[in-house]
Protein backbone atom coordinates (compact mmCIF):
# COMPACT_ATOMS: atom_id res chain seq x y z
CA UNK A 1 0.00 0.00 0.00
CA UNK A 2 1.28 3.71 -0.84
CA UNK A 3 -0.08 6.68 -0.99
CA UNK A 4 -0.79 6.43 -5.16
CA UNK A 5 -2.52 3.27 -5.20
CA UNK A 6 -4.84 4.93 -2.19
CA UNK A 7 -5.92 7.60 -3.94
CA UNK A 8 -6.36 5.30 -6.71
CA UNK A 9 -8.75 3.29 -4.79
CA UNK A 10 -10.52 6.61 -3.75
CA UNK A 11 -11.21 8.16 -7.04
CA UNK A 12 -12.31 4.65 -8.65
CA UNK A 13 -14.55 4.48 -5.49
CA UNK A 14 -15.87 7.85 -5.95
CA UNK A 15 -16.11 7.49 -10.18
CA UNK A 16 -18.54 4.35 -8.98
CA UNK A 17 -20.66 6.77 -6.35
CA UNK A 18 -21.02 9.36 -9.37
CA UNK A 19 -22.47 7.31 -11.48
CA UNK A 20 -24.91 5.76 -8.92
CA UNK A 21 -26.18 8.84 -7.97
CA UNK A 22 -26.66 10.44 -11.65
CA UNK A 23 -28.38 7.40 -12.26
CA UNK A 24 -30.76 7.71 -9.03
CA UNK A 25 -30.88 11.90 -8.68
CA UNK A 26 -32.05 12.14 -12.65
CA UNK A 27 -34.17 8.64 -12.46
CA UNK A 28 -32.45 7.88 -15.95
CA UNK A 29 -29.16 6.18 -17.63
CA UNK A 30 -29.31 8.52 -20.32
CA UNK A 31 -25.70 9.09 -22.04
CA UNK A 32 -24.40 5.84 -20.10
CA UNK A 33 -23.11 2.70 -21.94
CA UNK A 34 -24.54 -0.33 -20.35
CA UNK A 35 -22.42 -2.79 -22.22
CA UNK A 36 -19.39 -0.92 -20.62
CA UNK A 37 -21.11 -1.42 -17.01
CA UNK A 38 -21.43 -5.36 -18.23
CA UNK A 39 -18.06 -5.08 -18.89
CA UNK A 40 -16.69 -3.66 -15.45
CA UNK A 41 -19.12 -6.21 -13.83
CA UNK A 42 -17.34 -9.12 -15.48
CA UNK A 43 -14.01 -7.44 -14.68
CA UNK A 44 -14.70 -7.26 -11.01
CA UNK A 45 -16.45 -10.50 -10.75
CA UNK A 46 -13.47 -12.74 -12.77
CA UNK A 47 -10.68 -10.58 -10.43
CA UNK A 48 -12.42 -11.13 -6.96
CA UNK A 49 -14.03 -14.53 -7.22
CA UNK A 50 -10.88 -14.85 -4.31
CA UNK A 51 -13.03 -12.75 -1.91
CA UNK A 52 -13.97 -15.77 0.27
CA UNK A 53 -11.14 -17.66 -0.04
CA UNK A 54 -8.30 -15.46 0.11
CA UNK A 55 -7.94 -12.66 3.05
CA UNK A 56 -4.98 -10.58 2.42
CA UNK A 57 -6.40 -7.40 4.64
CA UNK A 58 -9.69 -5.64 5.88
CA UNK A 59 -9.06 -3.12 3.34
CA UNK A 60 -8.83 -5.35 0.16
CA UNK A 61 -11.95 -7.10 1.18
CA UNK A 62 -13.92 -4.22 1.87
CA UNK A 63 -12.36 -2.75 -1.43
CA UNK A 64 -13.54 -5.92 -3.38
CA UNK A 65 -17.25 -5.91 -1.57
CA UNK A 66 -17.53 -2.00 -2.80
CA UNK A 67 -16.73 -2.91 -6.55
CA UNK A 68 -18.81 -6.10 -6.49
CA UNK A 69 -22.01 -4.27 -5.55
CA UNK A 70 -21.48 -1.21 -7.24
CA UNK A 71 -21.05 -2.78 -10.43
CA UNK A 72 -23.81 -4.93 -9.63
CA UNK A 73 -26.36 -2.11 -8.46
CA UNK A 74 -25.54 -0.38 -11.69
CA UNK A 75 -26.12 -3.36 -14.05
CA UNK A 76 -29.16 -3.37 -12.29
CA UNK A 77 -30.11 0.25 -12.17
CA UNK A 78 -29.44 0.32 -15.71
CA UNK A 79 -30.95 -2.98 -17.24
CA UNK A 80 -34.33 -3.03 -14.63
CA UNK A 81 -34.93 -0.23 -12.62
CA UNK A 82 -35.05 2.33 -15.34
CA UNK A 83 -34.83 0.63 -18.61
CA UNK A 84 -36.81 2.90 -20.39
CA UNK A 85 -34.19 5.45 -19.96
CA UNK A 86 -31.32 3.25 -21.40
CA UNK A 87 -30.33 4.69 -25.55
CA UNK A 88 -29.78 1.08 -26.80
CA UNK A 89 -29.34 2.55 -30.13
CA UNK A 90 -26.38 4.46 -29.96
CA UNK A 91 -25.03 2.03 -26.66
CA UNK A 92 -23.83 -0.24 -30.53
CA UNK A 93 -20.53 -1.09 -29.42
CA UNK A 94 -19.40 -5.27 -30.51
CA UNK A 95 -18.70 -5.86 -26.70
CA UNK A 96 -17.52 -9.58 -27.99
CA UNK A 97 -15.05 -8.43 -30.19
CA UNK A 98 -13.37 -7.13 -26.93
CA UNK A 99 -14.60 -10.15 -24.60
CA UNK A 100 -12.77 -12.80 -26.77
CA UNK A 101 -9.30 -11.34 -27.75
CA UNK A 102 -8.77 -10.52 -24.11
CA UNK A 103 -9.80 -14.28 -23.16
CA UNK A 104 -7.40 -15.42 -25.57
CA UNK A 105 -4.82 -13.02 -24.62
CA UNK A 106 -5.19 -14.36 -21.06
CA UNK A 107 -4.91 -17.74 -21.88
CA UNK A 108 -1.71 -17.55 -23.79
CA UNK A 109 -0.21 -14.99 -21.58
CA UNK A 110 -0.32 -15.24 -17.50
CA UNK A 111 1.86 -15.54 -14.79
CA UNK A 112 0.57 -19.32 -14.07
CA UNK A 113 -2.25 -21.53 -16.19
CA UNK A 114 -3.89 -22.10 -13.13
CA UNK A 115 -8.11 -21.09 -13.32
CA UNK A 116 -7.65 -18.47 -10.77
CA UNK A 117 -4.77 -16.64 -12.35
CA UNK A 118 -6.06 -17.00 -16.28
CA UNK A 119 -9.52 -15.12 -15.01
CA UNK A 120 -7.19 -12.58 -12.76
CA UNK A 121 -4.96 -12.17 -16.22
CA UNK A 122 -8.24 -12.17 -18.46
CA UNK A 123 -9.95 -9.30 -16.01
CA UNK A 124 -6.98 -7.22 -16.23
CA UNK A 125 -6.96 -7.17 -20.06
CA UNK A 126 -10.44 -6.32 -20.13
CA UNK A 127 -10.13 -3.86 -17.81
CA UNK A 128 -7.90 -1.58 -20.05
CA UNK A 129 -10.57 -1.47 -22.53
CA UNK A 130 -13.81 -1.96 -20.86
CA UNK A 131 -14.43 1.74 -21.28
CA UNK A 132 -14.29 2.00 -25.08
CA UNK A 133 -18.28 1.33 -25.44
CA UNK A 134 -18.78 4.50 -23.26
CA UNK A 135 -16.13 6.44 -24.99
CA UNK A 136 -17.87 4.99 -28.57
CA UNK A 137 -21.51 5.97 -27.23
CA UNK A 138 -19.89 9.83 -26.13
CA UNK A 139 -18.24 9.83 -29.66
CA UNK A 140 -22.16 9.08 -31.33
CA UNK A 141 -24.20 11.30 -29.33
CA UNK A 142 -21.96 13.83 -29.64
CA UNK A 143 -21.75 15.13 -25.98
CA UNK A 144 -21.28 14.17 -22.59
CA UNK A 145 -22.97 15.40 -19.56
CA UNK A 146 -20.54 17.35 -17.35
CA UNK A 147 -21.84 14.30 -14.23
CA UNK A 148 -20.69 11.42 -16.69
CA UNK A 149 -17.62 13.64 -17.42
CA UNK A 150 -16.99 13.89 -13.69
CA UNK A 151 -17.37 9.86 -13.72
CA UNK A 152 -15.15 9.12 -16.42
CA UNK A 153 -12.28 11.46 -15.30
CA UNK A 154 -12.53 9.83 -11.86
CA UNK A 155 -11.98 6.46 -13.72
CA UNK A 156 -9.62 7.34 -15.67
CA UNK A 157 -7.32 8.99 -12.65
CA UNK A 158 -8.22 5.87 -10.94
CA UNK A 159 -5.92 4.19 -13.70
CA UNK A 160 -3.21 6.90 -14.29
CA UNK A 161 -2.98 6.68 -10.29
CA UNK A 162 -1.96 2.83 -10.22
CA UNK A 163 0.52 3.83 -13.28
CA UNK A 164 2.32 5.91 -10.93
CA UNK A 165 1.65 3.50 -8.01
CA UNK A 166 3.82 0.84 -10.21
CA UNK A 167 6.50 2.96 -10.85
CA UNK A 168 6.94 4.15 -6.82
CA UNK A 169 6.62 0.15 -5.90
CA UNK A 170 9.78 -0.37 -8.53
CA UNK A 171 11.56 2.54 -7.35
CA UNK A 172 11.03 1.68 -3.40
CA UNK A 173 10.45 -2.10 -3.34
CA UNK A 174 11.77 -3.65 -6.85
CA UNK A 175 8.68 -4.73 -7.40
CA UNK A 176 6.57 -5.43 -11.16
CA UNK A 177 4.24 -6.80 -12.53
CA UNK A 178 4.60 -6.18 -16.23
CA UNK A 179 0.96 -7.66 -17.57
CA UNK A 180 -0.63 -4.77 -14.84
CA UNK A 181 1.67 -2.36 -16.44
CA UNK A 182 0.96 -3.17 -20.11
CA UNK A 183 -2.94 -3.09 -19.49
CA UNK A 184 -3.03 0.52 -17.74
CA UNK A 185 -0.48 2.06 -20.33
CA UNK A 186 -3.26 0.76 -22.90
CA UNK A 187 -6.21 2.41 -20.34
CA UNK A 188 -4.40 5.40 -19.92
CA UNK A 189 -3.81 5.64 -23.17
CA UNK A 190 -7.81 5.23 -24.08
CA UNK A 191 -8.30 8.41 -22.10
CA UNK A 192 -5.59 10.35 -22.97
CA UNK A 193 -7.59 12.59 -25.09
CA UNK A 194 -10.87 12.47 -23.03
CA UNK A 195 -8.36 14.00 -20.10
CA UNK A 196 -7.44 17.08 -22.46
CA UNK A 197 -10.95 17.60 -23.52
CA UNK A 198 -12.07 17.44 -19.82
CA UNK A 199 -9.21 20.08 -18.58
CA UNK A 200 -9.89 22.41 -21.99
CA UNK A 201 -13.59 22.23 -22.10
CA UNK A 202 -15.94 20.67 -18.94
CA UNK A 203 -13.58 22.69 -16.12
CA UNK A 204 -14.27 25.85 -17.79
CA UNK A 205 -17.77 25.28 -17.92
CA UNK A 206 -18.54 24.06 -21.46
CA UNK A 207 -20.11 20.08 -22.46
CA UNK A 208 -17.51 17.80 -23.39
CA UNK A 209 -17.59 16.51 -26.84
CA UNK A 210 -15.76 13.86 -28.78
CA UNK A 211 -14.99 13.86 -32.34
CA UNK A 212 -17.16 11.65 -34.08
Amino acid sequence: MNIFRFVGDLSHVFAIIILLLKIWKTRSCAGISGKSQILFAIVYLTRYLDLFTTYVSLYNSVMKVLFLAGSGATVYLMYVKFKATYDHNHDSFRIEFLLVPCALLSLLINHEFTVMEVLWTFSIYLESVAILPQLFLVSKTGEAESITSHYLFALGSYRALYLVNWVYRYMVESHYDLIAIFAGIVQTILYCDFFYLYITKVLKGKKLQLPA
